[in-house]
């Protein structure tokens, strides 16, 4: 094992502002164990916490380090639910299907809550978020979500009319709004580095800077899996793969499915008290209902942190201050002049059906994967299905598994061009309030 004080992260508020870490150790040399996780993000890091406390010896491989991808990067709001909410799964899987990913829909968020308090996790959880209508179909689309909600048995949701969104938010853009006392937000990246802590503490691994180079299942009629390293060896009865946007194509197969989409942030310098408190008086975390949808939320140093935007295929812009300045100012004019102190961009992994895609490849690799911009609580809950799995307790793995997923027409070459056109479809929609 090899030891380093480096810190890759890439520049932003949350890498700015985050708990000290330990030093990174890569993996050098050869090592056994019950499950082998690849990628430290939540997906790794939920299963890893889920299976040490079952008993099991795991090992976590990191390409760079905990969180570094969408986990220690994104917008850091709890949202219920998945991409495509339980109304879609009842449609294209059927209902009993649904019944089984319904009630799941909520489960993200009690996870995260529960790590937080049983594991001493200090990451600013802040209680509440709002779901924010621009116009009155979006209204009724709310409305619809709610008894949709209330029907699976989650009975956090509060209506909000055009008079009661404004004491909220202090814009003049939403005719009103949902409400998820069950919702919330958080410093992602702090998340991350408390997770990994917990591992550590249960007796996991985690080796930083050991990019995968290639899996052999079933090594000489042996079962399990091996996975080799730049410098090392891991000989596991289990894998799972856990890299989710930044996994590339290590498996192909899992690739065809997926993309990989960016997404953009931006943090504005600390605002005063009474600023902050005029904004969101009380600390909820905000998303419109827009396709290509814009979030944001108060960070505990009162920065407005204001997210938005996807870039299809993860490239990263040139100018991310010039795409989101405009946003935050279209929600925010009374924030004219103010200083955007940090910009970063992070990616996602979306599917064509914008839900997880949850499987098996052979009899003991396991996967997840393809939250859609929808994973803060999807991977979370992902971390518990995997660790069922691997256990023989599989019904809400196998009824993730049961979705049908597809490659992207046109294959790696088109699938860009082709989703920027499908969104440029849906944002004309949103705009017209069709």
């Amino acid at each position: 094992m090899t030891r380093s004080s480096e810190f890759l992260y890439p520049p932003s508020y949350y890498a700015a502002s985050a708990k000290p870490a330990p030093d990174a150790m890569s993996l050098d040399g050869e090592i056994r164990c019950d499950v082998c996780i690849v990628g430290a993000g939540y997906t790794g890091l939920s299963t890893a916490i889920h299976l040490l406390e079952r008993g099991l010896d795991v090992v976590v491989l990191e390409q760079a380090r905990v969180g570094w991808g969408a986990s220690g990067r994104n917008g850091g709001q709890i949202v219920n639910s998945y991409s495509r909410d339980i109304d879609a799964i009842e449609r294209s899987a059927g209902q009993s299907v649904a019944d089984v990913l319904g009630p799941l829909a909520f489960e993200g968020g009690r996870i995260i809550r529960d790590l937080v308090a049983r594991y001493n996790i200090d990451c600013d959880l802040k209680q509440g978020g709002i779901f924010a209508a621009l116009n009155a179909k979006q209204m009724a689309e709310l409305e619809h979500q709610k008894a949709l909600w209330e029907r699976y048995g989650y009975d956090k949701l509060e209506l909000l009319d055009s008079s009661a969104i404004g004491r909220e938010v202090a814009t003049e853009r939403y005719v009103g709004g949902l409400l998820d006392h069950g919702s919330g937000h958080i410093h992602p990246l702090n998340l991350a580095l408390g997770e990994a802590a917990a591992v550590r503490q249960l007796g996991g691994r985690i080796y930083e800077h050991s990019q995968v180079r290639s899996i052999t299942p079933n090594p000489a009629g042996k079962g399990g899996a091996e996975v080799l390293t730049e410098h090392g060896r891991v000989q596991a009865r289990t894998l799972v793969l856990a890299g989710n946007a930044y996994l590339g194509g290590l498996v192909p197969e899992l690739s065809a499915k997926s993309m990989p989409c960016g997404t953009q942030v931006v943090a504005t310098e600390p605002l005063s008290e009474e600023q902050a408190r005029a904004l969101i008086p009380k600390d909820y975390c905000v998303e419109d209902c827009n396709y290509l949808l814009d979030y944001y939320r108060l960070s505990a140093d009162k920065r407005l942190l204001y997210g938005g935007g996807v870039v299809y295929g993860a490239r990263d812009p040139a100018d991310i201050e010039r795409l989101i300045r405009p946003k935050l100012l279209k929600t925010f004019p009374q924030l004219e002049g103010v200083k955007i102190d940090y910009c970063w961009t992070g990616n996602f992994l979306m599917t064509l059906s914008r839900l997880p895609q949850v499987g098996t490849l052979g009899d003991n690799i396991f996967y997840s994967q393809g939250c859609s911009g929808h994973g803060v609580t999807y991977t979370h809950l992902a971390g518990r299905l995997l660790c069922e799995k691997i256990l023989g307790e599989s019904a809400g793995f196998d009824a993730f598994a049961a979705l049908k997923h597809y490659p992207f027409p046109g294959g790696h070459r088109f699938q860009a061009p082709l989703s920027a056109m499908g969104a440029w479809y849906y944002s004309m929609k949103d705009r017209l309030g069709l």
